[in-house]
């Protein structure tokens, strides 16, 4: 019995001891009773610096490399990593909450100012007012020989030539405080520039002025940069004004007052061939202020200015008045800039017809105001590492490519002559201007390996023309996206082939067959995505069995711009060059493209216009509102540039002055076509028009297509809800005329979306393109059929789109479309079922 009792005190005694250890184990697990020394976790910041998460293995390599670490659990070691890794997190998010809070705290800052100045400016607007009043009252009353006197008065500052430095530094304090009442004052009236309201996404706070002498814009926003940084990038013109031609500082000297005083010569770019380029001769002010902020303001001078006697016939003296930049520092780094552009650019010296481009605010607005403050916001954010590109390319590479495109593009529709440029013999009255410059190549420009020793030169095919009643954004979108549609894939193939240094290089060029493909890689764009940098694969196959194995892929570089219908007053521009598929920093480009300007208001809408047929065929009674629209619409206008490049050989000029001279035209008359079918004036019928029984409105059509044939009966009342249904029918559909060659005349959203074409394409689709041998075929054999019984159904075969890409199909059905009185025929219908692309 003793032996028993002792038994079980024994068992109750380790019982305990082993209940004890499991619990001070949990505890040691739980990670409440450990504590870590100096030496401990000093060993482990070592580790989280490497890897931040490390592994399994890891974590055991590590307790027997560091002794002092031997009495850890292994489990709390990995506590101890995640626990770090959340401190690590939340002192981000803490930063980056601290970061959006300074920023936030200075746009109240800025919005208050502004709601001050607002305030300044309607008491101003006030009392002028009542001034107004008092003067017409008083001036009411004749004098004594029967005439009424009126007091003029003008502020209009005179320009002064500049003979000493203390004239200059008279001239750079007046200009510092005209500018400064513009930025911060009510010298100018602004108003809020239209679509262009401040929130929380927006790059700033924009305006511009309708009553003051000039064009002027004005722009104040957020950058996470330094003054002197901010300075420094919008005072290199060049790289951030697209218009800018060269920026040359010719006098520079201190202003004695911790200020510098600049005379600087700027050559601004026309934007079009109808016009002469512009240059500026002027005084720039660079000072500090005592409260810490920097102001640079610039304005014209008088007289003539450096010596430019060579380039003077291609300009056209502009008259800068107060301009620049105000920088005011905040806390964390974060800086508050003020930007104004006033400018006089001579509308009496353009056409009248394009005038308005160089009297709008817009415009200027767009491209230099706040076209600089979105450039300085793209630095910061590439700074701060917030931007991601693909291929990996550097920010400044890309956008080095783009300034380049855009210069060149510059170049090649100004054609100045100190840059080699010379007008090839033709009469006036030519349509297209074909230019040829023999001292261009087309060197890359850090390597000259790739120059081409056989090419001649470089000539240019270019144009202008007004376009009436086409949004810019729609028309270069449709553009960008449909190059098949006015681009010749053996034009892009000669110019691609002059770009290389290669055994195939033109003017040996090999035979190629463009297969339709066009695929779109983006690399990279501005922060609002009013800019795209893309490279754009054309596709091509050799049609010798010899080249067979050899790519026949073309490779086309390309920004495409003001895309955006919302922007007002903004500039669109399509511009692309060949370029080598290892696509190197320094490749040589020769760019061509479109430009697209305004010219006009844009006219607010509250709702986008597509591009499909239920809203551009509508017709009848039901289509009031958009002929309201349309008529409403009718009067804006824009102008289209287009430039093309071409390298020769020096042997080959005449043939390659022709090949260009036609190939802008064909593309002139493209284009024509397409903005002719997107504009709401060239698509959209009159109302009560009466339309020929031939060729009905798409309304009566569709219910034509429908009543014909039981697979697409609907109980939509109304033409308008029966178009709708078939435009949105999932299979596609297609109708075709009854002629000799039958021609496309209808297809749903489906149809063209399997065709890979669009409206304005269709009408130069035939029946046979679209079906491949056997489908012929088969549809011959069952044409008599269809005729005689109304309606056919073709088995599963194959297909193709207007790309080239073949296309399946489980079923296909025929059917004939009868008119109104069902006693004639008018169309062939075709529905297509469970189609793909192989």
């Amino acid at each position: 019995m003793a032996m028993v009792a002792q038994q079980h005190h024994r068992e109750s005694s380790s019982g305990s001891s082993m209940n004890k250890h499991l619990h001070t184990h949990h505890q040691l697990d739980t990670g409440k009773y450990v504590r870590y020394t100096a030496e401990q976790v000093e060993a482990l910041e070592r580790v989280y610096a490497e890897c931040p998460k490390p592994s399994s293995l890891r974590r055991q390599q590590l307790i027997r490399e560091c002794p002092i670490l031997a009495s850890i659990e292994l489990k709390q070691i990995k506590v101890w990593f995640q626990n770090r890794r959340c401190r690590e997190k939340q002192k981000k998010e803490s930063s980056k909450l601290q970061t959006v809070n300074r920023k936030l705290t200075a746009m109240n800052k800025l919005l208050m100012e502004e709601n001050d100045r607002l305030q300044k400016q309607i008491s101003q607007l006030v009392c002028e007012n009542g001034h107004m009043k008092q003067q017409l009252q008083t001036t009411g009353v004749p004098n004594a020989d029967g005439s009424f006197e009126f007091v003029v008065t003008t502020t209009q500052h005179s320009l002064r030539d500049a003979n000493n430095p203390a004239g200059l530094l008279s001239i750079a304090e007046e200009t510092l405080a005209e500018f400064l009442s513009k930025a911060t004052g009510t010298a100018v009236d602004w108003v809020q520039m239209p679509g262009m309201k401040p929130g929380p996404d927006s790059v700033g706070i924009f305006a511009i002025s309708y009553s003051c002498n000039g064009v002027a814009a004005r722009a104040c926003g957020l950058v996470s940069l330094e003054p002197t940084k901010i300075a420094e990038i919008l005072k290199d013109r060049s790289s951030w004004f697209r218009d800018c031609r060269s920026l040359e500082v010719f006098t520079m000297f201190p202003a004695g007052n911790g200020g510098t005083i600049e005379l600087i010569y700027t050559q601004i770019y026309a934007p079009t061939t109808l016009a002469a380029a512009r240059d500026f001769w002027t005084l720039r002010y660079t000072k500090p202020l005592d409260n810490g902020s920097l102001v640079v303001c610039e304005r014209s001078l008088s007289g003539t200015g450096p010596n430019t006697a060579a380039a003077a016939p291609q300009f056209v003296r502009a008259e800068m008045l107060p301009s620049g930049f105000l920088i005011r520092p905040c806390e964390g780094g974060v800086s508050v800039i003020h930007i104004v552009d006033h400018l006089n650019l001579e509308a009496w010296s353009v056409p009248e017809v394009l005038r308005p481009l160089y009297q709008s605010s817009k415009v200027v607005a767009q491209k230099m105001t706040i076209a600089g403050l979105r450039y300085i916001r793209q630095i910061a954010q590439e700074t701060s590492g917030e931007v991601v590109y693909r291929l990996g390319r550097q920010p400044s590479v890309l956008r080095t490519f783009s300034q380049r495109l855009s210069r060149g593009f510059n170049d090649a529709i100004n054609g100045f002559t100190n840059d080699g440029w010379s007008l090839l013999s033709c009469d006036g009255s030519e349509d297209v201007i074909v230019t040829i410059n023999s001292t261009k190549n087309c060197m890359s420009t850090g390597n000259p390996a790739p120059s081409l020793s056989i090419v001649g030169g470089v000539l240019c095919a270019k144009a202008s023309m007004l376009l009436q009643n086409v949004r810019p954004a729609v028309l270069v979108r449709f553009l960008r996206e449909h190059r098949s549609e006015w681009a010749d894939f053996n034009v892009d193939a000669y110019c691609a082939a002059a770009m290389k240094a290669s055994a195939y290089a033109f003017p040996g060029m090999r035979p190629t067959r463009f297969t339709g493909n066009q695929i779109i890689i983006p690399l990279g764009h501005t922060i609002e995505h009013e800019e795209l940098l893309e490279v754009v694969l054309l596709e091509g196959h050799s049609l010798t069995p010899e080249d067979a194995f050899i790519s026949r892929d073309i490779h086309l570089l390309q920004i495409c711009s003001g895309i955006d219908e919302d922007a007002v007053g903004a500039c669109s521009e399509l511009v692309f060059a060949p370029i080598d598929e290892m696509f190197p920093d320094d490749a040589p480009l020769l760019p061509s493209g479109f430009r697209v300007i305004p010219l006009d208001a844009k006219l607010e809408s509250g709702t986008q216009r597509t591009l499909d047929l239920t809203t551009s065929l509508d017709a009848g009674p039901s289509t009031s509102t958009g002929a309201a629209e349309t008529s409403s619409s009718c009067n804006t206008r824009s102008v289209l540039t287009i430039a093309f490049q071409f390298p020769f050989d020096s042997s080959l000029q005449d043939n390659v002055a022709t090949m260009a001279r036609q190939y802008v035209r064909s593309v002139i008359a493209s284009v024509q076509r397409v903005a002719s079918a997107i504009s709401p004036s060239g698509v959209t019928p009159n109302v009560g028009a009466r339309t020929s029984p031939g060729a009905p409105e798409a309304q009566t059509l569709s219910h034509w297509i429908c009543q014909s044939t039981e697979l697409l009966r609907t109980a939509a009342a109304g033409d308008a809800a029966v178009l709708k249904h078939l435009w949105h029918h999932p299979e596609a559909i297609l109708c075709c005329s009854l002629k000799s060659l039958p021609v496309l005349i209808f297809a749903n959203q489906a149809g063209l979306d399997m065709l890979e074409t669009t409206l304005v394409a269709l009408q130069d689709v035939t029946l046979d393109k679209i079906f491949d041998d056997s489908g012929r075929k088969v549809l011959c054999e069952e044409f008599p059929k269809l005729m005689q019984q109304g309606f056919a159904c073709l088995p599963a075969g194959m297909c193709l789109s207007t790309m080239g890409r073949q296309v399946t199909f489980g079923q296909a059905v025929a059917w004939k479309v009868f008119d109104t009185d069902e006693n004639s025929v008018h169309c062939l219908a075709f529905t297509f079922i469970n189609w793909s692309f192989v």
